[in-house]
């Protein structure tokens, strides 16, 4: 019971919104449209019900009129149904896209606001093995982690909204035909008595009763020989999206895995998890054949069950044809929809599978943004003054342990500040906080109010497209001039790209790593941000390149305030400032000012080569 109510919960959270939102109001029209479809169709199987007995009643007394007559009838009922299911079936698929452009758009603002894709990645799973964590499925630890938001965004919402429109329809369905056709069934239940042998019995209702037990028992065997269903296709829904994530891996590192030869590797890796998608596969065939046999076993035998109950009476002369004929619909309609269950319990355990995926995805979200508060961010404060200042900040790692100590920080506008330290110090961390994505440590971090901020990484960011929307991103592809963007890049080196700036690619395979890096400088001259913040964004270049590119970023950006991560001594002319990250004997790294001479000597220890 506990269980039912925490997948009620869930199923509230996700659903309920979208009919309360803008679109809820054409949503709710379409909702109410199909539900009336439904609700008619029901009353034309009464009428259907009524038809078997004047039908097949003329069929036995020969009476040809009568016949003709109940033919127009049928054909006028079954007009109607044909054109009420069409008409269902298109609304209902209008619904359906409606709601997964909703639901789609109102999962990726959550996903994409306030970093909060990437601090899931920083959380991760608990393990990185696709069976652990299948294992652990449903636990409430588990229930945070998210695996593969790709494909609960592109797969999971279609799946839910298309299983609760089916099952949610046709249980109502059944539910207003049982109320109707168990009126009717239990009427003619008192009409004619039950004979068994040469005794007849006068128990009213007997045969829905018969139809209830049927039913229950059918109900409770499917139950248990289907419940297992549930657990293999969540795993099921696991194992593809880690194959198929292992896929789109292997392709975006194409050229790492060639030059080391690794495809031996990768293919005997891409094998150990499609075989977890085989093994799980044949759980499910398994569990799938023996619930098959119950469910076809048992929709054969409610074939002839109604026969079996009252055909006595219409051997003995009690009944004409076109009554044993509207009890056996009557039965057939109650004990279907009694039965619903049985018939549907596949599609149910699939159903229950992806809410428990999109519930686990919006806890892995919910946590994400509560980082917020106890995170270090950038704040942006009108009375901060000019400064960007960081006092007492802790940097942490995911795991708690406290790697930088920034004490009493102030670096003003229009300077040039170089940062170093040891490998593995926490420089790069450090850079993340003050970009205000990286949520784990305490204290605050001010910028001057209004300021505009700019991190490149030392790998770029190329979305696909083309090279005109990256040199724009985030802002629209045409953003700046055709003109500021050939100036751009004659002056970063890359003039030979001018003539494919509008040609659609896969650019990070297309370009050196150098060359992104030159791009991602163009970037910044074309966005001209008033604090830079360079984390080895040049190391894929040579010391020439490297300086002609920061001469270019002194020369265009003079009011901008630069802070770099870096090593080399081509950097040490392009700053004026210098901090490096050095041990506190607590296990943490600490910020401390350093003269470039005092950088040397630290560097020199390092093995690097600063002056």
């Amino acid at each position: 019971m506990a269980g039912f109510r925490n997948s009620a919960r869930e199923f509230t959270r996700i659903a309920v919104p979208y009919f309360r939102s803008e679109d809820g109001g054409p949503g709710r029209v379409l909702l109410v449209t199909v539900i009336a479809l439904q609700l008619f169709q029901v009353w034309l199987n009464v009428r259907f019900n009524a038809w078997y007995k004047a039908f097949y009643d003329a069929l036995q007394n020969k009476d040809w009129d009568t016949f003709i007559w109940q033919l127009g009838v049928f054909s006028a009922l079954a007009a109607f149904y044909i054109v009420s299911a069409v008409y269902q079936l298109y609304l209902q698929q209008w619904l359906q896209i409606r709601w997964r452009r909703w639901l789609t758009s109102r999962y990726l603002g959550r996903w994409l606001s306030d970093g909060t894709h990437y601090r899931m990645r920083l959380k991760g799973d608990s393990t990185d093995d696709p069976d652990q964590r299948a294992a652990a499925a449903g636990s409430p630890g588990q229930r945070q982690k998210a695996d593969n938001p790709d494909q609960r965004i592109a797969d999971d919402i279609r799946l839910f909204i298309n299983n609760t429109l089916d099952i949610g329809i046709s249980l109502l369905g059944s539910i207003v035909t049982l109320v109707s056709f168990v009126v009717i069934l239990w009427n003619l239940s008192s009409t004619f008595p039950l004979v068994i042998g040469s005794q007849s019995f006068n128990i009213p209702g007997y045969l829905v009763w018969a139809a209830l037990i049927y039913a229950v028992i059918g109900t409770w065997v499917t139950h248990l020989v289907g419940r297992p269903l549930i657990k293999l296709n969540y795993d099921q829904q696991l194992y593809e999206a880690d194959f198929r994530f292992s896929l789109v891996r292997l392709r975006e590192n194409a050229e790492q895995i060639t030059l080391l030869s690794g495809e031996a590797a990768e293919k005997e890796r891409l094998l150990d998890r499609f075989g977890r998608v085989v093994g799980n596969w044949y759980g499910i065939m398994q569990r799938t054949k023996r619930l098959t046999f119950l469910t076809a076993g048992y929709s054969q035998v409610a074939v002839i069950f109604p026969f079996i109950v009252v055909s006595p009476l219409y051997f003995a002369g009690s009944m004409m044809l076109g009554g044993l004929m509207q009890i056996a619909s009557a039965f057939g309609q109650v004990q279907g929809a009694l039965s619903f269950f049985v018939k549907a319990y596949s599609d149910i355990a699939d159903w229950k599978a992806v809410l428990n995926r999109l519930a686990g995805f919006d806890a892995s979200m919910d946590w994400a943004k509560g980082l917020d508060d106890r995170a270090p961010r950038v704040q942006l404060v009108s009375d901060g003054g000019p400064a960007m200042t960081a006092d007492e900040l802790t940097i942490s790692l995911p795991t708690g342990q406290e790697i930088v100590h920034v004490s009493g920080l102030a670096i003003e506008p229009g300077e040039r500040v170089l940062v170093t330290g040891p490998s593995g110090s926490g420089k790069t961390s450090l850079f993340r906080a003050l970009g205000g994505v990286w949520p784990f440590g305490a204290g605050t971090i001010r910028f001057p109010h209004g300021a505009k901020l700019l991190v490149l990484p030392q790998r770029p960011y190329l979305p696909l497209g083309t090279l005109r929307g990256a040199l724009a991103y985030p802002g629209p592809d045409h953003a700046f001039t055709p003109d500021e963007i050939d100036e751009v890049l004659d002056a970063t080196g890359l003039t030979h790209l001018r003539d494919a700036l509008d040609e659609t690619a896969y650019w990070a395979d297309r370009l050196s790593m150098g060359e992104q890096q030159r791009l991602s400088i163009a970037r910044a001259l074309l966005q001209k941000p008033d604090w830079l913040f360079l984390d080895e964004a040049t190391a894929a270049l040579d010391e020439p390149a490297e300086s002609m590119l920061y001469r270019l970023l002194l020369e265009r950006l003079p009011d901008a305030t630069i802070v770099s991560i870096g090593h080399r001594s081509s950097l040490v002319v392009f700053h004026d400032r210098f901090l490096a990250l050095k041990p506190d004997g607590k296990g943490r790294h600490r910020l401390t000012p350093v003269t470039p001479d005092e950088g040397a000597r630290d560097a020199e220890e390092m093995g690097l080569s600063l002056v």
